[in-house]
């Protein structure tokens, strides 16, 4: 029962909602229908609702027709109506058919010329439509074209700038055609080609650049000595104005140049043509001679295809090798200074181009790498500088070379390149420029010392003893007061005088432009004058001196010589004082050993001459021929003898000008040597016997050099003094001759002994020559009483003087 009811219910809500449905589709508009008819479906009721719409349509039939049949007479009227209609329509069908027929054949040639027309206008489209497409492809035709011309005259940054403006602005507007397709193809290998020319343009500058780095450098030298020249000018006066430009100014931007479309900017590279006008007030500034346009181009190519660094690096690689290049000097630079002169040109003519890239293009190069190549830079230098200065034995190159240094070392300081390093250099080349000038004034020196004539100078005029006055400082108020005077001092005085101030002067100038102090510049020309005094006139003086032919009176004047130059160190000093205005006086200042050189010289030429008398007397004493064996008392001294004393009182008079201690002391070494000879004569082993009567002859010689110790050969000495040269030979001899055996045996030993200067063992020695002489000359002596009593006594006596002997050594 309950089902039956619920069944019921369930059939009554789908009749409403079939009806509620139905009503929807009559009311609703039919492009809206679909979502209603959708719900019928969306449910399992659709067969009912069928029926329903079915009966619903019945329904509606039946109104319909009801409608019609009321409407009956009026549908039958106009159906009457309608038949009329077609009658006058089938009229009016054939008046159409008619006109048609005419209009075709009136309007045949019409429809011909509006076909005509109508492919006129169709090509006039076309034509429009290409006209509006070329215009579009012009453009990038021209761009293309502008392109290739620019790539063909090597203006590489504006085809650059050109391809780019192709690739973003013109292609994309076109890039469905193909030709557009292939340029966009042959970009890469455009820029490509841009970079490879760029970098061939480089190159070419960078050889050139190597090959005349001398150029630009021997230009930045010459701006350099022009401006030392007009510093020297102006000296410490303020510059109100100057032609020079300035370094700021010389570091021109060349972005003109990049953005310049002209040939010759784009063709350019390296060194530009620029006459040499000597007579020019200025010398063209070091970049004025280059273009640097090929670096820039490059660079900046390289900056918009994003390879800045490759770039970089390429550049900094290649010329870190022309540095290296650079700094290799040629083999046979020593020998002139042309070749040291190149050497720098190059080096400066380097990097002044670096310089100048650093101040001109954005971190192309920085100031760590420029720092980095002048280290080396400088390094090798020096080490060049010192291997190939060490040849030069001129000294005037090697002051040019210090004079092209110093202009060298100015040129970089004035980029910016520290040169203390240069300067430091410089003092090891001064001790080298010494050398070299002591070795040419030991030349000098030798010159003067071998065409002296050794005699004092004689003055035959005024002007001559105005000119000698004039070259050597020397004051005598009696040589003024005679007519015709001689200086006591040979030509070689004032010579040498005047080359040691040369000297000095040669000193000097390797100082100058060496920032050095006063005292500095003092201490290195007193030095330097040390060594000359000392090393290079002494050896000279020396020389002369231990030469085997010189002579006496060479060796007096070269002692009298000697003399006045020592005296002339403090006028020297005088000299080095006035010229460096450094007083002597000043804390370590060095004083000049020139004393000690004259004083050296002169004791060596004394030494010589003591050495030469004695070797003269040695050569008369081997003229003596004295016959040992004799008997007969000679009445006169030997002529050999003779001839050694007028010698010596020759010879000594030369010596009057010589200081009288010298004179004292050669002479009184001559007597020594002469007594030492005669006593060694007489002792000698080769004298086996002597006789009283040798003896006599003997003390006759004796006695006439002790006549001309008394005669006083040379003033000076005090009464008896050069008569002790030969008190032990006049002992000897008296001893003997006198036959005072028994004073001196009884004396002996004593300070008051009359024969205090014997040696026993001397007098043993030529006792024991005249006791053999007196066995061998009186073989019958044993018989005759007073023989053998002579005999007993030298017997006795030469015991007694071996007893003295062997108590003495005891």
């Amino acid at each position: 029962m309950e089902r039956g009811k619920m069944a019921e219910a369930e059939s009554l809500e789908t009749a409403a909602e079939h009806e509620r449905i139905l009503r929807e589709i009559e009311s609703t508009d039919t492009a809206c229908i679909g979502p209603t008819l959708r719900s019928v479906y969306d449910g399992e009721e659709h067969g009912r609702f069928m029926e329903k719409l079915e009966t619903r349509i019945r329904n509606h039939d039946r109104e319909i027709e009801k409608m019609c049949n009321f409407h009956y007479q009026g549908f039958v009227d106009s159906i009457t109506e309608l038949l009329k209609v077609r009658g006058e329509a089938q009229k009016l069908k054939n008046q159409v058919t008619d006109t048609n027929r005419k209009l075709q054949h009136e309007g045949k040639e019409l429809v011909i010329a509006m076909e005509e027309l109508k492919q006129c206008r169709l090509q006039q489209r076309n034509i429009s439509a290409t006209v509006d497409k070329l215009m579009l492809c012009l453009p990038v035709l021209e761009m293309y074209s502008k392109l290739r011309d620019q790539m063909k005259t090597k203006r590489h940054y504006p085809a650059l700038k050109t391809l780019e403006h192709l690739e973003h602005t013109y292609l994309p507007q076109v890039s469905h055609y193909r030709f557009c397709k292939v340029m966009v193809d042959n970009i890469p290998k455009l820029r490509e080609e841009i970079k490879d020319v760029s970098m061939s343009d480089l190159k070419d500058f960078l050889e050139s650049i190597r090959k005349h780095s001398d150029k630009i450098g021997e230009t930045a030298m010459k701006q350099a000595q022009q401006q030392r020249n007009l510093d020297n000018i102006i000296l410490q006066q303020p510059r109100i104005g100057s032609k020079r430009k300035s370094k700021k100014d010389a570091y021109t931007i060349f972005d003109a140049e990049i953005e310049s479309t002209s040939p010759k900017s784009e063709q350019d590279s390296g060194i530009l043509d620029v006459e040499d006008e000597e007579d020019d007030e200025e010398v063209p500034g070091a970049q004025d001679l280059v273009d640097f346009s090929p670096v820039y181009r490059c660079l900046h190519i390289y900056s918009v295809l994003g390879a800045r660094e490759t770039f970089e690096n390429y550049y900094r690689k290649q010329r870190r090798k022309q540095a290296r290049l650079v700094l290799q000097p040629p083999s046979n630079m020593h020998e002139t200074l042309d070749g040291y002169r190149k050497y720098f040109n190059q080096i400066v003519g380097f990097f002044v181009v670096e310089d100048h890239i650093l101040h001109t293009t954005q971190g192309l190069v920085n100031r760590a790498y420029i720092d980095e190549l002048w280290e080396m830079a400088l390094s090798k230098t020096i080490a060049a500088l010192r291997t190939h200065s060490s040849y030069c034995s001129d000294p005037n190159l090697v002051l040019d070379l210090k004079n092209l240094i110093v202009l060298f070392a100015d040129t970089l300081q004035v980029y910016g390149f520290p040169v203390n390093q240069l300067f430091d250099m410089l003092l090891e080349i001064r001790d080298q420029y010494s050398e070299t000038l002591l070795k040419k004034w030991s030349g000098i020196f030798r010159n003067i010392l071998d065409s002296d004539n050794y005699s004092p100078i004689p003055v035959t005029s005024e002007e001559m003893y105005k000119k000698v006055i004039g070259q050597f400082p020397f004051q005598d108020s009696e040589l003024e007061k005679q007519p015709f005077p001689k200086f006591p001092f040979s030509e070689f005085v004032p010579k040498v005088y005047n080359q040691i101030k040369e000297f000095i002067y040669a000193c000097l100038k390797f100082s100058e432009d060496l920032h050095l102090s006063s005292t500095e510049v003092d201490d290195m020309i007193r030095k330097s004058t040390n060594l000359l005094l000392t090393r290079t006139l002494s050896n000279s003086l020396q020389n002369v001196i231990k030469r085997k032919n010189i002579g006496l009176t060479e060796l007096v004047q070269i002692i009298i010589n000697t003399t006045h130059l020592e005296k002339s160190c403090k006028y020297l000093e005088e000299f080095i004082t006035n010229i460096t205005n450094v007083l002597p006086e000043t804390v370590h200042t060095t004083k000049l050993y020139g004393t000690t050189t004259f004083k050296d010289a002169r004791h060596a030429a004394e030494e010589e001459i003591y050495t030469n008398l004695n070797q003269k007397i040695d050569q008369f004493l081997q003229l003596a021929d004295y016959d040992w064996m004799t008997g007969d008392l000679g009445n006169k001294a030997s002529d050999y003898l003779v001839d050694l004393i007028a010698f010596l009182r020759s010879t000594f008079a030369v010596f009057t000008h010589l200081p009288g201690k010298v004179a004292q002391t050669a002479c009184m070494s001559a007597c020594k040597h002469l007594a030492t000879s005669l006593m060694q004569l007489l002792l000698e082993a080769e004298v086996r016997q002597l006789t009283l009567g040798a003896l006599q002859q003997f003390n006759l010689d004796v006695r006439e050099c002790e006549q001309f110790a008394r005669s006083g050969p040379v003033p000076g000495f005090q009464e008896d003094t050069l008569q002790l040269a030969f008190i032990d030979l006049r002992q000897l001899l008296d001893l003997f001759i006198q036959w005072d055996w028994s004073t001196y045996l009884a004396d002996y030993g004593q300070p008051t002994c009359k024969y205090l200067r014997v040696n026993p063992v001397t007098a043993l020695t030529l006792l024991e020559k005249m006791k053999d002489t007196s066995r061998k000359n009186n073989m019958f002596a044993q018989f005759r009483k007073n023989e053998r009593d002579k005999q007993k006594l030298i017997d006795t006596v030469a015991k007694q003087l071996r007893g003295l002997i062997s108590s003495h050594h005891s």
